[in-house]
């Protein structure tokens, strides 16, 4: 079986991880390529893992030079399947997909509708024709139970949407230097805190407003606890405006982008998402890696992860009342922290490894072209 991926390569955040992930255990069982379209991060992590890829490069986003060159390649190679990731490489499948007669398949790793809410132009526009492009392909996999939901309730036929969590590789070494090291990078004290961070990007689907107001309610109260906000984005300047005017900047620290993100989940304590939608986060499982608990808003397929008081907790969008009330019963019972994330660590081992991942796809291909013989 030969696969062609398809992906913008200007990824940075879950979907460059997925991919990166996924193709590296796909190779156990078929021939996988990757074609980018911008020479960045993702590219470079590619070829370090050793992985089979090119950039196709676009001057421009809507550059459709690629197509002649993508038809070649597909025809030359004979791939029997093309797998898209993203709003740009959906774009291009859109035009791509009359030329060459292979089943396209894309990963919907995000609510589409709200990929680019924090831009008002991008908004209308990307949004829409992500939508149209969507509608194109053969089929889909989306990366939670509630996202297949979320497609057919958008009228996408749900013969055609298969469900493959994401998968992390729990074997491999990771890097990352000791606590004390990393927080000696950006000046921070750690001693006898108890460390709670957040990784993510600073939009506003990410709702760093929760996770800031629920550290202004817990430090009301005690001052042993200091959370970190690892991310850049749109929002940093109100955020940390934000931050001022609680007056807890002192215990707030904005650490910007995050090149080891290991290291970042070794120094803190507890794990933090509050964002108001997501499919199946990385950062949980990246977090699990290194035994972090997590508290998490409800949302996506994070539910089918995380069992309340047994490998972390579970709010509801915006609560930060209930995020305050979880943050200060660890620390009031701060054994629970090892134990928690202990639990996480064996949840994620046994059912959302990369191999499993992999494995999942490798079976969703066999399924798709069985059928189309």
């Amino acid at each position: 079986m030969k696969v062609l991926h398809l992906i913008s390569g200007g990824d940075t955040g879950g979907a460059k991880t997925h991919v990166i992930s996924l193709v590296k255990g796909l190779e156990k069982y078929a021939d996988v390529k990757i074609i980018c379209f911008i020479e960045d991060a993702f590219y470079r992590e590619a070829i370090e893992a050793g992985l089979n890829i090119e950039v196709f490069k676009q001057k421009k986003r809507y550059d459709m030079s690629v197509i002649s060159r993508l038809k070649e390649e597909i025809l030359k190679e004979d791939y029997d399947i093309i797998h898209c990731h993203g709003a740009r490489a959906n774009f291009i499948a859109m035009f791509l997909k009359s030329r060459v007669n292979k089943p396209f398949i894309t990963t919907v790793h995000s609510d589409y509708k709200l990929d680019f809410k924090d831009n008002p132009y991008k908004k209308i526009v990307y949004t829409a024709i992500n939508s149209t492009a969507l509608k194109k392909f053969d089929y889909y996999i989306a990366i939670s139970s509630n996202f297949k939901r979320m497609l057919i309730d958008r009228g996408f036929d749900e013969h055609k949407i298969f469900t493959a969590y994401n998968g992390i590789d729990m074997e491999s070494k990771i890097d990352f230097v000791e606590k004390d090291e990393f927080l000696k990078r950006y000046g921070i004290d750690g001693r006898d805190k108890t460390i709670v961070g957040i990784a993510a990007r600073l939009d506003l689907v990410k709702d760093h407003d929760t996770f800031i107001k629920a550290a202004y309610k817990v430090l009301e109260n005690r001052k042993d606890v200091i959370f970190l906000i690892a991310g850049k984005g749109n929002e940093e300047k109100r955020l940390i405006s934000m931050v001022e005017e609680l007056g807890i900047s002192q215990y707030v620290y904005f650490l910007g982008y995050v090149k080891d993100p290991y290291s970042f989940f070794n120094a803190i304590d507890i794990n933090v998402l509050t964002s108001v939608s997501e499919s199946f986060p990385y950062v949980i499982l990246e977090g699990a890696r290194l035994k972090k608990p997590i508290i998490s808003t409800d949302v996506g397929g994070i539910g089918d992860l995380i069992k309340n008081g047994h490998n972390g907790w579970l709010i509801n969008v915006g609560d930060a009342d209930a995020l305050s009330r979880c943050i200060n019963s660890f620390l009031e019972d701060k054994n629970r922290i090892k134990i928690l994330g202990e639990n996480l660590y064996e949840t994620v081992k046994s059912g959302f490894s990369s191999q499993k991942m992999a494995l999942d796809h490798f079976e969703i291909y066999e399924k798709i072209l069985e059928s189309r013989r």
